[in-house]
């Protein structure tokens, strides 16, 4: 009988553009619909499906490699029929070391678009929920999930990998949290949904905010992202009043000319601090803007400087984590390992019990209840203590690579093939 290898295949931001990522994208019924499919087509087991708007990779337990073949089962599932067109963009790991490695890096953040992203270990944790709803998370993929979220854990508490945001958008969405400390649920205005008001709007939900309106120059966009999200969706044409009402703006709409002036801010009445937080490139709030009493500007330049510095940070603790993953994955490997030997010694152990019971059953007819009890704990205890031995051997042989030497000696020895499992 063949033994199961751990494998996975994957398109992410590095082997395929956005417009390809989001054909393929899977939401949590298609992922679990996929995966019964894996299971059914191929014998899969141990499946999981990561799906972000960065990645979706598919991971799996099998016999054989069906690699390509479940590849073309993801791009025929999502009405790609060519499949051989989008083949190209797939990452595919054969192996189990290389398929259990990159998860790690995966869940940890190391391949992320922002090195350290905090959002992934959610989401592992999430297609981790639906491989044990659907019953496909067997003790191969128990053991490695939870050894890769206390891997995370170590790395949380020991590198610097973690700290800071490390993105523009995320450095802004603590920028608001900064300067609002003192103000109760701030109305806060975005204006622009293009990518990185986008990801803006995604930051501010995982804050909870509730007063959040975007408005952007095509509404329909601004209403599809505010849908998803729970915002309220403002007229353009009324940008100069909502910029009124705002405690903070931020702005990453593209214009030649600033788009929120000095003169637009002098119109209004402030009656305390307006933050305006400028992500766009050339600039969309005035330089002279600050001049207005009460009005405090923060541009691409404050907010990147932020991101950087907490990049480097993070690029720096880059050893450290791969270090933690090695070591992570060394324990793993040596479990893993001896979960071939697993089935050999639950024989083992049913092959003495059963001569354990044969004999006790020969002389238990003669004893009275005390005798039998302690014949019985008798008896158990030295069986533990004869399987003690062959066990620990057979441990030491897995990490020697030697496994299946001793398990062909103890099979003929206790003629094991052949002994009926015990339930």
């Amino acid at each position: 009988m063949e033994s199961l290898q751990f494998r996975s295949i994957g398109i992410s931001y590095k082997t395929a553009p956005l417009e390809i990522r989001e054909q393929i994208a899977l939401n949590e019924d298609e992922a679990k619909a996929l995966m019964l499919k894996v299971q059914e087509f191929f014998g899969g087991s141990d499946i999981l499906v990561v799906s972000t708007c960065n990645r979706t990779e598919i991971y799996y337990n099998a016999p054989q490699d069906f690699n390509v073949a479940i590849a073309k089962l993801l791009l025929i599932e999502k009405g790609l029929i060519n499949t051989e067109a989008y083949l190209s963009y797939f990452t595919f790991y054969a192996s189990q070391d290389a398929a259990a490695r990159h998860l790690f890096e995966v869940a940890t953040g190391l391949h992320s678009q922002v090195v350290g992203d905090m959002q992934i270990p959610n989401q592992v944790k999430h297609a981790y929920q639906w491989s044990v709803d659907l019953g496909m998370a067997g003790p191969f993929l128990h053991r490695l999930l939870h050894t890769i979220f206390f891997a995370n854990k170590r790395v949380a508490q020991e590198t610097s990998f973690r700290d800071g945001a490390a993105s523009t958008s995320y450095v802004a969405v603590e920028l608001i949290e900064h300067v609002t400390t003192l103000k109760e649920n701030p109305s806060i205005l975005v204006v622009g949904v293009g990518e990185i008001g986008t990801d803006v709007c995604r930051n501010l939900k995982e804050k909870k905010y509730t007063n959040i309106k975007v408005i952007n120059r095509t509404r329909a966009k601004a209403e599809q992202l505010a849908l998803e999200l729970g915002f309220e969706v403002g007229d353009f044409e009324n940008v100069e009043e909502e910029i009124r009402k705002a405690d903070v703006v931020i702005s990453s709409i593209q214009r030649d000319e600033p788009f929120i002036t000095k003169e637009l801010l002098r119109k209004q009445s402030l009656y305390s601090f307006k933050y305006l937080i400028d992500l766009s490139v050339p600039r969309s709030v005035a330089m002279d803007a600050e001049q207005v009493p009460g009005v405090i500007v923060y541009n691409i330049d404050n907010i990147q400087q932020r991101a950087n510095e907490a990049l480097s940070r993070r690029l720096a603790s880059i050893p450290q984590v791969e270090a933690i993953i090695t070591q992570a994955l060394d324990e793993f490997g040596d479990w893993s390992k001896e979960m071939v030997v697993s089935p050999t010694i639950q024989k083992l152990k049913n092959a003495l019990e059963q001569i354990r019971q044969e004999e006790l059953a020969r002389y238990m007819k003669s004893m009275n209840e005390d005798e039998a009890a302690k014949v019985d704990k008798i008896t158990s205890s030295m069986m533990q203590k004869i399987l003690k031995l062959p066990v620990l051997q057979l441990k030491a042989a897995c990490k020697r690579g030697e496994a299946e030497t001793l398990i062909d000696v103890l099979n003929d020895l206790f003629n094991l093939e052949q002994l009926p499992e015990r339930k």
